[in-house]
């Protein structure tokens, strides 16, 4: 194998560049490339059953340990330097064309499917084209029997042989492709297996599951298959975020939520928290300048699978702070994020999500920093943990019902999200001198808290009691504007005096 890399880089080397070379010489390298791969995945699909083996038997006999690894895929993952998906594919493909030793007589047994596992050591198909040749059998299970597998096992060999369309020489005819290899895998077994798998309730238990891929452009892929029942109740938690009507709340007027003026005379001599006044707003919009009321509600530009995506993220928040999950570690299962100080002051480079190894943005950090709390951690230059302190900005269970009580629901206009849902926002940011006070907080669903800096959207304090500014093209004179809700908070301040006087 040393022998044959040495001849490989030595090839790669030479044909770094292919100027030179013609289209039908270049597709022939190609087709030679190709049947080099083939051979090494029957290389490493050989060497996975042995490791896969081995790690069944004695501790001293194990690989994937001895190697500092979890299990043979990891193995794979880290030697090959792959993905976990193309690791469980050759660990697959070596159940089924691995001959295992027999305990009872040290004999090598069969393998599972022995035509196909031929078919993959002479390099006619990769380990892709096996999984998808033998996959629809597999799922077969015990619904056909050995004898029928053994045929099926050797129809496929000769379909991917092309033995199945010879010509008039009677010489195999072409490969078919891996596409159809499974598709002829199928036809067979709609013909064994006419009445297909079992009942939806029992196969649903055998198939549930959720899986997190790697982090990729920004997201995590997920993908798996919840149990009826489990996607109606998700369903019904997602109807209960974005549509008001669900809810179980009083009614809300058709206009969405409604704004007041802010009262330039409203003064409290007893309210003297430096929360309250933003030095930084003397951008002329004084509160009491002439706007219209009854402000249409905001257009939300989000598709539909983003709001989900949303509505999830706030159900799984809602779900760890509510003290009903075991304890991780010994302590409330928490999101760590984990930034330098120097990176947290700047907003620049990356944060880090403890227990994943993803980076993400510095947004992040701030972003859970302001609903949540620091720890400060200072290590020496050898990486020894040397101080460790704590900040309070955690708003207490008695501030965070005062505020929700206060704001009824996110404070952004047109969002109904109740605010027993939402995260308790730090409008005077806690890095900067900001309390976590009454009178510097407010309620944001998860959406609203994570675009707040970009949406154009802005929240301030004015007596305890938050104003909301939005995007020009929501109020062009650019107002401050107290939230009106649907729980009795009083009417305009220029609400002429004859409007409110009873008839007659």
């Amino acid at each position: 194998m040393d022998d044959l890399l040495a001849g490989l880089c030595a090839s790669a080397e030479a044909g770094a560049g292919f100027d030179g070379v013609d289209a039908t010489g270049l597709v022939s390298a190609v087709i030679t490339a190709g049947s080099v791969r083939r051979r090494v995945d029957a290389v490493l699909t050989g060497l996975v059953g042995e490791v896969a083996d081995r790690d069944r038997r004695l501790a001293v006999e194990r690989v994937s340990p001895g190697a500092g690894c979890r299990d043979v895929t990891e193995l794979l993952r880290r030697a090959l330097r792959t993905d976990v998906g193309t690791a469980r594919g050759f660990v697959r493909a070596a159940r089924v064309t691995h001959r295992e030793v027999m305990l009872s007589s040290g004999e090598l047994g069969p393998a599972a499917f022995p035509a196909m596992a031929e078919v993959l050591r002479d390099g006619v198909v990769s380990v892709a084209g096996l999984l998808a040749a033998v996959g629809p059998v597999q799922r077969a299970g015990n619904r056909i029997t050995a004898e029928e597998r053994e045929v099926v096992d050797g129809l496929l060999a000769r379909t991917a042989r092309g033995e199945d369309l010879p010509d008039e020489q009677g010489r195999p005819g072409p490969a078919p492709s891996t596409g159809e290899l499974a598709d002829f895998s199928r036809v067979l077994m709609l013909r064994l297996d006419p009445d297909g798998a079992e009942p939806e309730d029992r196969a649903g238990e055998r198939n549930r599951g959720v899986t997190f891929g790697s982090l990729r452009e920004g997201v995590v892929p997920i993908r798996g298959g919840l149990l009826p029942e489990t996607a109606a109740q998700l369903q019904r938690l997602f109807d209960a975020v974005g549509n008001p009507a669900a809810r179980d709340a009083p009614p809300v007027a058709t206009d969405g939520v409604r704004f007041t003026p802010a009262d330039p005379t409203d003064t409290d001599p007893t309210d003297t928290d430096p929360a309250d006044t933003d030095p930084a707003d003397t951008d002329g919009a004084d509160a009491g300048e002439d706007v219209c009321d009854g402000l249409g509600d905001p257009v939300d530009e989000r598709t539909p699978a983003q709001k989900r995506h949303d509505a999830l993220a706030m159900i799984v928040t809602v779900a760890a702070a509510s003290g009903g999950f075991p304890d991780l570690g010994g302590a409330a299962p928490t999101l760590v994020v984990s930034v330098t100080a120097e990176d947290y002051v700047s907003g620049t480079g990356r944060a880090r999500l403890e227990g994943t190894g993803w980076d993400v943005p510095v947004s992040v950090a701030r972003h859970t920093a302001c609903a949540g709390g620091v720890q400060r951690v200072l290590f020496d230059e050898r990486g020894q943990i040397v101080s460790i302190g704590t900040t309070a900005r955690v708003f207490t269970a008695v501030q965070r019902r005062a505020i929700v009580l206060r704001d009824r629901e996110c404070v952004i206009p047109g969002c109904h999200v109740p605010a027993t849902w939402c995260e308790i926002h730090h409008v005077h940011e806690h890095a900067r001198g900001g309390r976590t006070h009454t009178s510097n907080g407010v309620a944001l669903c998860w959406h609203h808290h994570r675009t707040l800096d970009v949406s154009g959207w802005q929240v301030r304090m004015r007596h305890g009691v938050p104003e909301i500014r939005g995007p020009h093209w929501w109020d062009p004179h650019r107002g401050w504007h107290r939230p009106r809700t649907h729980h009795g908070t009083p009417p305009p301040a220029r609400t002429p005096a004859h409007a409110l006087a009873p008839p007659g």
